[in-house]
């Protein structure tokens, strides 16, 4: 029976041609825009834990400005003190600190613009381990005497800034001063933090005319401590050192716990609030499916009245126009979902080979387009409650009179 009421559908829906394919369309906008962003969500949120997961969980990051300092205006920083007090903390294994300024880069007679950071030979490792780096060639660590050395990122050395590769063995000029390239990096996935260069915290000093101020300092945690529970240790140290109380720190201590979290948090919220503006396009399309249906009956009532009158129930009548707006929804989904399949994948493939960032992907789950299926048959079905009840109720004397 359910089969034949299939069969019944489908012939119905064909029948109707172009007509039919104008009522999918809300449902293929509405059904193609939540796969493509919630494969492109799913993709980039698995990307980012996976770069997290390479940092290590025993990382903790110390940042100057807090709450408090945004609201009064205040010029926290954080200095050499602050890395002694860290030190002493129960738990913490090393201690780094970094700085960082936006710098003129010359190679040749080019001139470039990105970020020089200065870091500390002795916990160069900590440093670079928290954003996941490695020096893939040269030499893999600053010596204390090293002055003017530079360790390029992997836009550098594979030609993506100069109009020629700057590798090991190449000298480029940061504000005027001259360093000798010593090492290139490892590729961190966004082009921006690829054109990165490193350079030893004493040159960064000299260069940028700073003197005990970090941007950030890195802790790593010993094996046998909870990370969570050192990060509140130090910003209980932090906070009895300057004299502050809770709530008024001028810095944030956070592990990579927390930034997984707080993360996945905002990529949460931005999906769902996009899902619910596509979610009125599924609306329309619904209206759409109804207002069809509603014409159907009045298409078919002839018909409803012979079926009747040769023993069809009013629970078959339901049912033949329940799957019938059921079956348009879900060809809508199954097209949508080719659709938003495309644009996630087009768009994954854009972001990689013309713009170079490989932490945008797309992840097509069986999941997700079983789910999109399911949820537009439904959107289907339940817009063709009305005039399936409508097309139920029908007299069979009343509809073979019906012209």
């Amino acid at each position: 029976m359910i089969e034949d009421f299939f069969t019944l559908s489908v012939r119905s829906i064909t029948g109707r041609g172009i007509r039919s394919w104008l009522t999918m369309l809300g449902i293929f906008v509405g059904i193609a825009a939540i796969v493509s962003l919630i494969s492109l969500g799913d993709g980039l949120e698995a990307a980012i834990n996976e770069q997290f997961e390479l940092l290590g969980k025993d990382m903790i990051y110390v940042l100057p400005g807090g709450l408090a300092e945004l609201f009064s205006g205040g010029t926290a920083s954080l200095n050499d003190h602050d890395l002694e007090v860290i030190k002493d903390v129960r738990g913490v294994d090393q201690v780094g600190g970094m700085i960082s300024m936006y710098t003129k880069v010359k190679f040749k007679d080019e001139v470039a613009y990105s970020y020089v950071g200065g870091i500390d030979p002795g916990t160069q490792e900590i440093i670079l381990e928290s954003s996941g780096l490695t020096v893939l060639r040269g030499q893999k660590e600053f010596r204390e005497n090293d002055m003017y050395k530079a360790v390029v990122g992997y836009e550098y050395w594979i030609g993506n800034v100069f109009d020629r590769p700057v590798g090991v063995g190449d000298r480029i000029t940061l504000n005027d001063k001259r360093f000798d390239v010593v090492g290139e990096m490892s590729r961190v996935g966004n082009p921006e933090d690829d054109k990165n260069i490193y350079i030893p915290i004493k040159a960064a000093q000299e260069l940028f005319d700073v003197k005990d101020e970090y941007i950030t300092i890195i802790v790593r945690v010993k094996a046998n401590y909870k990370t969570d529970d050192v990060a509140e240790d130090i910003e209980k140290a932090m906070r009895r050192d300057r004299g502050l109380k809770e709530g008024d720190e001028d810095f944030q201590v956070q592990s990579l716990e927390q930034m997984m979290e707080a993360t996945s948090i905002v990529l949460d919220a931005v999906q769902w609030v996009v899902i619910a503006i596509a979610l009125i396009s599924l609306f329309v399309g619904g209206i759409g499916i109804m207002n069809t249906m509603y014409t159907s009956v009045l298409e078919r009532t002839q018909e409803i009245g012979v079926m009747k009158a040769v023993g069809a129930r009013n629970s078959d009548i339901l049912l033949l126009f329940l799957i019938e707006s059921g079956t348009i929804g879900m060809v809508g989904g199954a097209v949508g979902c080719l659709i938003g399949t495309s644009i996630s994948k087009g768009f994954e493939y854009i972001a990689v080979t013309q713009f170079d960032i490989v932490l945008i992907k797309a992840s097509i789950t069986p999941e997700l387009i079983l789910g999109a299926l399911a949820f537009s048959f439904l959107v289907g079905s339940i817009s063709g409650v009305l005039p399936a009840r409508q097309a139920s109720q029908l007299k069979p004397v009343d509809a073979l009179r019906y012209e």
